[in-house]
């Protein structure tokens, strides 16, 4: 019976050493593997949180001072730091990579010509943050909170990429930087600067350029509608002459379009008015639109989203989903472009 229990505990011992004791360091190891695989992406997660401090020698564009148009104080900032708020101000963080990179050198690149050509315009500053003048502008803190809890960290980190992948990179044309304007959605075809601003000049890089895919985005389409005698009310506060004789056939109507569609020139009554001007009393999305009479109604059912001039968000994020690079999306919108590393 003692040899035989002995044997019992030998074979106990033998079973230990050949099945539960690998068993046991295995799952240690692997837990080991486990937290150093974790540890590695927090530490991935932290270093392309803290890219944020990736330095780039730009000379004399490395920081910019941006005027807070809200409070009227100037803020100096790197520049890629400046363009990280500027970024996810002004493009979705949900649209591809390529697209957000496109709007990091676009958005680079108007700056830097701002910097250049816009002297005295905000005081000391070099730009500011009202996308109605210069281009939006948003802080970390703001825009974090303007995405959900989950989407935080993915957004912010995705954008910061985008700006760091580009560090240095800007659009020129003959060697100089260009006035690189953008806007959501150009309806299809991008519009020329002159059609747009009054005394316009017409950059040889900023021509009217095909985009397809926007039309699957909600920018694409929207309609205002409007009652006659409020339409007639809205135009008498410009242009207090203007009469409207509704029962007449034509008595709204667009006279002429520019070479991308939009209403240049638009007949109400006895007054033509500029399509710009159009848009701007009614605020409508873009001067792509067309002109409906129903009943009391005034119907504008527009196309596209922004003035149309230079590279279409909307446009790019499509081009992007398709295959293009950053690269091919800026030289479709930018005619004749080079991108160069300053």
């Amino acid at each position: 019976m003692k040899y035989v229990n002995k044997y019992i505990m030998y074979i106990m011992i033998f079973i230990l050493i050949i099945f539960i004791l690998p068993a046991i360091c295995t799952k240690k190891l692997a837990g080991k593997v486990q937290r150093e695989e974790k540890g590695k992406q927090n530490e991935e997660q932290t270093k392309e949180s803290k890219d944020e401090t990736i330095e780039h020698d730009y000379s004399k564009y490395g920081t910019i001072k941006l005027l807070h148009k809200e409070n009227g104080q100037i803020e100096e900032f790197r520049i890629d730091e400046y363009l990280y708020g500027v970024v996810s101000a002004e493009m979705p963080a949900n649209y591809e990579e390529e697209a957000l990179k496109a709007q990091a050198v676009a958005a680079r690149t108007y700056t830097i010509y701002q910097i250049l050509n816009s002297k005295g315009k905000h005081r000391e500053a070099d730009i500011c943050d009202d996308s109605t003048c210069c281009q939006a502008w948003i802080s970390k803190e703001k825009r974090m909170q303007k995405w959900s809890e989950e989407e935080r960290e993915k957004n912010w980190n995705k954008i910061v990429s985008a700006v760091n992948s580009t560090v240095g990179k800007i659009i020129t044309y003959n060697n100089e930087v260009i006035n690189a304007f953008f806007h959501s959605n150009s309806g299809g075809k991008t519009e020329l600067a002159s059609n747009v601003w009054i005394g316009g000049k017409d950059f040889p890089y900023l021509q009217s350029v095909e985009t397809s895919g926007e039309d699957g985005y909600s920018q694409y389409s929207s309609e205002v509608t409007i009652s006659k005698t409020d339409l007639l009310e809205k135009l008498k506060q410009e242009y207090s002459d203007i009469q409207i004789k509704y029962e007449e056939d034509e008595c709204i109507k667009i006279l002429d379009y520019t070479q991308s569609g939009r209403a240049k020139t638009v007949k109400f009554g006895n007054t033509e008015i500029a399509g710009t001007k159009v848009r701007s009393l009614l605020e409508l999305k873009s001067t792509n639109f067309s002109i409906k009479l129903e009943g009391e109604n005034v119907i504008f059912s527009v196309k596209g989203y922004g003035h149309g001039v230079g590279m279409s968000q909307t446009g790019a994020d499509s081009m992007a989903k398709t295959g293009s690079n950053y690269e091919e999306i800026l030289k479709h919108f930018y005619t004749g472009v080079e991108i160069m590393t300053i």
